[in-house]
């Protein structure tokens, strides 16, 4: 005898009521053990996105996703644990050298990652670009890795928060993926589930972005936080600009050369200087802020250490990346200066080049992307290149390329103000200079649902509106 029924719970919610705590634990526990069908779990996820979650139920909600399966334990290790999440945007390989940075200066870092979806680049896919490199890694290997290393990336265990694995293809295919309190416990069950001692959470924001806009990305990140000191996991959120695409590579295999080249003290600046911010956090966060990232970077010990990880999960970091068969290069068509440089059409220009996938499990190729030429408020001369675009397809290319042509506006006017890379920061107890025009924001979240810019994909691309969360 069930203790409830699926469809009261479903009324319930549906009915703008807040959902008890047994109620909640019941029905996720029930939908895990085939109680509850994917019909049912769909139609709660309607109601929730429709209605939101009270403070307390989505509390609730999140212990309930973490208890639906295991948790790992990192005591022991002989260094703290920090982890690190990205909501994921165009040219974003901060995890990259961010990994072995942190762990070169004295934490261990436990980097789950996911795949992307549509125009962001998942991590797990730029990282599968490296010959022999493997994500699959068992629970005692991610130990055995982090104390000997210091550092892994790797995907997800089937057991940590199983549930929210169901639930998460469930809202991909039902139009339920923009809900706040979803996004939010979708994320930190999986964080807290993994055991590490604190989480910062990069919050992207603009057009490259889940969050469009300011006010979404800070409601998502206020209901993180909460939700990781509720858990007793101290957590910061950084929301970081993507309106424009972070360094100049876009695609798997490009990406992973950017970030080797930052580990080697180069790289594009804002790379850099997005690197060490959040090493800062991160180091800050488990009692390391004694630490200097930098010299990190300049010694070359982060580059010992993102070696040591890569052959620890079968890569071989000698090993040239691949490389595109076919390119086309779009040109700038006057004299001027670029305006816009539009984190969305690069990203989307990537995916239709084939360093995307369209749908959950499908291949990406790892040398496809855009590598560009010049930045935003930068001026060019007619015929200047503009971007590359590679791809192993060439039928790709001519919509790929006309994709990437939207992306810049070149004129003569004044270009489009570029904001600062470093946006906000929750809590608000440091770095106040980052805030955007001296703004302020509401520190309480409202859990409801997050209204998005439509997008365009289709033709095999994800649903308009749809976005992916990656780690």
């Amino acid at each position: 005898m069930e203790a409830f029924d699926a469809v009261d719970v479903i009324r319930a919610k549906r009915d703008g009521h807040a959902l008890r705590a047994e109620q909640i634990h019941w029905f996720l526990d029930a939908y895990m053990r085939g109680v509850v069908a994917d019909e049912q779990a769909a139609a709660l996820a309607m109601a929730i996105y429709l209605n939101g979650m009270a403070g307390v139920e989505l509390s609730e909600w999140t212990q309930a996703m973490i208890a639906s399966g295991e948790r790992m334990d990192l005591s022991g290790l002989g260094r703290p644990a920090v982890d690190k999440h990205s909501t994921g945007g165009v040219g974003d390989n901060i995890t990259l050298p961010l990994v072995p940075l942190v762990a070169a200066c004295g934490a261990a870092v436990p980097q789950i990652s996911g795949r992307g979806l549509g125009h962001t680049g998942g991590t797990l896919d730029k990282m599968e670009a490296i010959p022999g490199w493997r994500a699959e890694l068992s629970a005692a290997h991610i130990r055995r890795q982090l104390g000997n290393v210091g550092a892994v990336i790797c995907g997800a265990s089937p057991t940590l928060a199983p549930a929210d694995r169901r639930l998460y293809a469930l809202r991909d295919t039902t139009a339920t993926v923009e809900s706040l309190p979803l996004i939010a416990s979708s994320i930190m069950s999986k964080k807290i589930a993994g055991g590490t001692d604190a989480l910062v959470l990069d919050v992207k924001v603009g057009s490259g972005a889940f969050m469009k806009d300011l006010p979404a990305a800070e409601a998502l990140a206020a209901t993180m936080v909460e939700l990781g000191a509720e858990a007793g996991l101290p957590t910061t959120a950084v929301l970081t600009d993507m309106a424009t695409p972070l360094g100049y590579a876009v695609g798997n295999g490009l990406e992973v050369a950017e970030a080797i080249d930052v580990l080697a003290g180069g790289g594009p600046s804002d790379v850099v200087e997005l690197t060490l911010a959040l090493a800062r956090e991160m180091l800050t966060a488990v009692g390391h802020s004694h630490s200097d990232p930098a010299a990190a970077l300049a010694d070359g010990s982060a580059m010992d250490v993102w070696r040591a990880m890569i052959r620890a999960q079968g890569g071989d970091p000698t090993a040239p990346l691949p490389q595109a068969r076919e390119h086309d290069t779009l040109h700038a068509p006057r004299d001027g200066v670029v305006r816009r440089l539009d984190a969305y059409p690069v990203g989307l220009a990537a995916w239709r080049a084939g360093a995307g996938r369209a749908r959950q499990g499908d291949d990406v190729q790892a040398e496809a992307g855009v590598q560009l030429h010049c930045r935003q408020g930068e001026s060019v001369r007619a015929g200047q290149p503009l971007a590359t675009i590679y791809s192993q397809t060439p039928q790709r290319l001519p919509r790929a390329l006309a994709t990437l042509a939207d992306a810049f506006d070149i004129g003569e006017a004044v270009p489009h103000k570029v904001g600062p890379l470093l946006v906000e920061r929750y809590p608000r107890s440091r770095h106040p200079s980052t805030a955007r025009g001296g703004s302020t924001w509401p520190a309480t979240a409202v859990r409801g649902t997050l209204r998005t810019r439509p997008t365009t994909f289709n033709e095999g691309g994800t649903r308009d509106g749809e976005h992916a969360i990656h780690g």
